[in-house]
């Protein structure tokens, strides 16, 4: 099972102490708990079939793709100027050896390599 978010437990916290607190104001009000579910539970199909009655009408959703582009990027972890710095660093160094490298192996090796064989084939 995966690992919950900061966010996701969060809102399960929230979502316990809420049912506490109406726990608690209906036991003040004298309300059992059997009655309460029972509110709950046709207020839970009042709320289905009003989300049933907006499915049926589909709303032009224009802007969706941006609206879930913008909350996608407030999850994102982004990486400290620190950071971002360091990693530039790591990879200019790179460049740069694996160029002087590259380099080297081609005109130091391969280059006199290939003179040398062509100028066998030329002799002959």
């Amino acid at each position: 099972m995966a690992k919950k978010s900061k966010t996701q437990r969060a809102k399960a916290s929230a979502h316990r102490q809420a049912k506490k607190a109406q726990a608690v104001e209906l036991e003040a009000q004298g309300i059992s708990a059997e009655e309460a579910a029972k509110k709950t539970e046709a207020a839970k199909q009042q709320q289905a079939k009003k989300a049933d009655a907006k499915k049926a009408k589909p709303k032009k959703q224009r802007f969706k793709f941006f609206k879930e582009v913008k909350a996608e990027l407030k999850r994102v972890t982004w990486p400290t100027r620190s950071e971002v710095l360091r990693w530039s660093g790591v990879v200019v160094a790179a460049l740069v050896f694996f160029g002087v490298f590259v380099a080297v192996l081609d005109n130091l090796i391969v280059t006199p390599l290939i003179v040398a064989l062509s100028g066998i084939g030329a002799g002959l």
